[in-house]
């Protein structure tokens, strides 16, 4: 079961769906975890939602939101900053922790693509979570986009962007807005995995804020709560070697699993694999039994 729900960050309100499993007993508090969508995705109709149910029939508390300015969430449309996600994360994990259906003891945050990035920033900097879930994502954002724009023209033609966005701040005081895949390449035939409430035209403040944003320097901080980090061994759209330096940079314990033959989506499809190495992690270390 699932119901929507609205919280407020930083003065604007933000939507959010949540999942409260049909086995929860009367007055039973369960772990929970909070879901973040990837690049100027949505909570809806995508990766986030299939992750939410999934976990929800596991019998965890769920929370899936839109960051601001993406999805059903209030703020400018297409614009958004790392540290404003942080933020969201941060109110939401607030919100969360006051509801009489969790425990506020043991709440963890699964992010997948720019919102595994901002789980591993988030959930290292703030000892309320319990644990963290980073999918597909990256911790260097300068290293990252030099892995998506590889070529020497490819990485001009970014830097570019990056400049002209720079200038015309300057110059109006608004925000260039750029199409999505200048920003963050993604092949045709994986876009159709995005939700329909994914936006294709995002601010370039948006890049160069991703660009300066560093989650590895702060990972370490995480242990000794545990992490799990999962990446397609064939992620064509964030670099696996983003996910490989986050780990060798995280404190124990953490986990680093790449999965052969999938790409930036690893739950989705008839491929088991990700739904099971996702299980066994919880099982061992964020079961619905507390220690």
């Amino acid at each position: 079961m699932d119901s929507e729900i609205t919280f407020t960050s930083d003065g604007l309100t933000l939507a959010g769906s949540l999942h409260v499993p049909d086995t929860r007993g009367p007055d039973q508090r369960l772990p929970a975890l909070i879901v973040l969508h990837g690049f100027i995705g949505a909570k809806d109709k995508s990766y986030s939602e299939v992750v939410s149910r999934l976990m929800e029939s596991w019998g965890y508390v769920v929370l899936r939101i839109d960051f601001r300015g993406c999805g059903k969430s209030e703020g400018q449309r297409g614009y958004v900053l790392c540290h404003d996600q942080v933020a969201d994360t941060r109110n939401a994990m607030t919100w969360l922790a006051q509801r009489p259906e969790v425990d506020p003891a043991r709440i963890a945050v699964l992010g997948h693509s720019f919102g595994a990035a901002i789980a591993a920033y988030t959930a290292s900097t703030d000892t309320r979570f319990a644990a963290a879930i980073i999918s597909c994502g990256w911790g260097n954002g300068e290293r990252k986009f030099r892995g998506q724009h590889p070529t020497p023209e490819a990485w001009e033609k970014f830097t570019g962007l990056l400049a002209e966005g720079r200038a015309h701040k300057q110059r109006t005081g608004e925000a260039l807005m750029v199409s999505r895949w200048d920003v963050v390449p993604m092949a045709e035939h994986l876009r159709k995995n995005l939700s329909h409430l994914a936006q294709t035209v995002v601010a370039a403040d948006t890049a160069q804020s991703m660009f300066d944003f560093k989650a590895e320097e702060v990972i370490g901080q995480l242990g000794p709560r545990p992490v799990l980090f999962m990446h397609g061994a064939d992620d064509t759209v964030t670099p696996v070697e983003q996910s490989i330096r986050l780990w060798e940079r995280a404190s124990q314990p953490k986990d680093l699993v790449l999965i052969t033959g999938t790409d930036h989506f690893p739950i989705f499809g008839n491929d088991n694999r990700g739904r099971d190495i996702l299980k066994g992690w919880l099982d061992r270390y964020f079961p619905l039994a507390a220690a």
